[in-house]
């Protein structure tokens, strides 16, 4: 049985960029969990992308999968892609290489010298001189960072479509729980997206599912069918399917802020257990 997966940044400018990066003298740790290491992207390295998307932050499930939006925002924006009839050709990167600790940490270092220097040279890397036709921000986050390489030299040298969005999963961060709150955050979240398709769509050139038929709105909420799972050959050698489904499997586990920055808890989700077959 044939098991496809991504080798990751190994050749050119990218195996530099994975072997050469910031730590805790960018990043420093009491904003940023740098003891889970760098989160480096996901999707194609090879020039063959058309579609960039730039993320926030990686989280728990990240972390373990060593590679970006692999968790419900990522499966989310796969949903996205999807409508596009982008099922191959696109790469993620994040505007932070590792995760935030606290809310505002990001926030805090928007401007950080170090962090931008490092980002550009992925942004370069994957802008320059590529197939690349449309950057999707999604968080504000995310827009900023684009933006900042917007001004720069090559930046300002490239026509590509910058698309940002908000995050996929503001609803649920900004309603704190309230139902209502987050029903209204989520149509307004959707409506914004089904504009941003609209916009893509038009300038988009051959797409990888080429009878896709029209392209298909979000309608006021989320469907379970909006979500899409991660393909296997966006993740490393080896990794079981589960991890990259649409179920929920990693979870910061302790009692205290600093045990459940140390602790991520791992389940392999009911459904998806060998044993459980027989």
């Amino acid at each position: 049985m044939s098991h496809p997966f991504d080798p990751g940044p190994v050749t050119g400018r990218f195996a530099t960029l994975a072997s050469e990066y910031p730590g805790a003298e960018a990043y420093p740790p009491a904003d940023f969990r740098i003891e889970w290491g760098p989160i480096f992207h996901r999707g194609r390295l090879d020039g063959t992308a058309k579609v960039l998307v730039v993320g926030q932050d990686p989280g728990q499930h990240e972390a373990i999968a060593r590679r970006i939006l692999v968790g419900e925002a990522g499966q989310r924006v796969q949903g996205f892609l999807a409508k596009l009839g982008i099922e191959r050709s696109y790469v993620m990167v994040n505007a932070f290489l590792y995760s935030v600790y606290g809310q505002q940490g990001g926030e805090r270092h928007t401007e950080s010298e170090p962090i931008i220097a490092y980002r550009h040279s992925w942004l370069d890397a994957l802008l320059v001189d590529s197939a690349i036709e449309v950057v999707v921000g999604f968080g504000h986050l995310a827009r900023d960072a684009f933006e900042r390489w917007r001004q720069t030299e090559a930046g300002e040298a490239s026509g590509v479509l910058f698309e940002p969005l908000t995050h996929p999963t503001m609803p649920e961060a900004a309603s704190h729980g309230d139902a209502d709150r987050k029903a209204e955050a989520t149509r307004s979240m959707l409506e914004g997206w089904n504009a941003g398709l609209e916009r893509i769509d038009d300038v988009l050139g051959e797409r990888d599912s080429g009878d896709r038929g029209s392209l298909v709105p979000y309608g006021d909420e989320l469907l379970a069918e909006d979500r899409a799972p991660i393909p296997g050959f966006d993740m490393p050698p080896g990794t079981p399917p589960w991890m990259r489904s649409v179920k929920q499997w990693a979870t910061r586990k302790g009692d205290t802020p600093e045990a459940k920055r140390a602790c991520i808890e791992v389940v392999v989700p009911s459904g998806e257990r060998p044993w459980e077959e027989a």
